[in-house]
């Protein structure tokens, strides 16, 4: 069940998992965008709390399998790109500029990124994607604030 949760129902497996599962969160968002849970603060808040749990646990419990932060393990890329749409009103080109300063952040690793992998366990898998998702949110809502997005 955690190798499962872990791959994002497989996902992990497959070339480039880590983009292919940050594109189904944001196909998922985009599907589910007309769901005004997603933009008021407390449930979307108590689903965010959830996905981060579940993540970390998964995360944790494959890592004596498949060592520290394995490539199979996306779960940490879906909660990132989660983070990084969180409160956000939803369009095409908003989920578009998301997931590229997703991605950005979460590869390249700046403003201290780097740092939260060496975080033990499945907590130093989740956070540093979380970090590259509010570093995202932060953009975001400047881009929305502007008129830019």
């Amino acid at each position: 069940m955690f190798k499962l949760l872990a791959t994002v129902l497989g996902i992990g497996y497959a070339k480039g998992g880590g983009t292919v599962a940050a594109v189904a969160c944001c196909l998922f968002l985009y599907l589910a965008r007309n769901h005004q849970v997603l933009l008021r603060p407390w449930p979307a808040g108590l689903l965010t709390v959830g996905l981060l749990a579940l993540g970390t646990l998964a995360a944790q419990r494959v890592e004596a399998a498949w060592g520290k932060d394995s490539y199979r393990v996306v779960i940490d890329e879906v909660a990132g790109m989660w983070v990084s749409m969180l409160l956000l009103p939803l369009t095409g080109p908003r989920l578009l500029v998301g997931l590229v300063l997703f991605r950005f952040f979460d590869i390249v690793k700046p403003l201290f990124i780097r740092k939260m992998e060496q975080i033990p366990g499945g907590a130093g898998v989740m956070l540093d994607d979380v970090l590259a998702g509010l570093y995202t949110n932060v953009l975001l809502h400047v881009g929305v604030y502007l008129g830019y997005l």
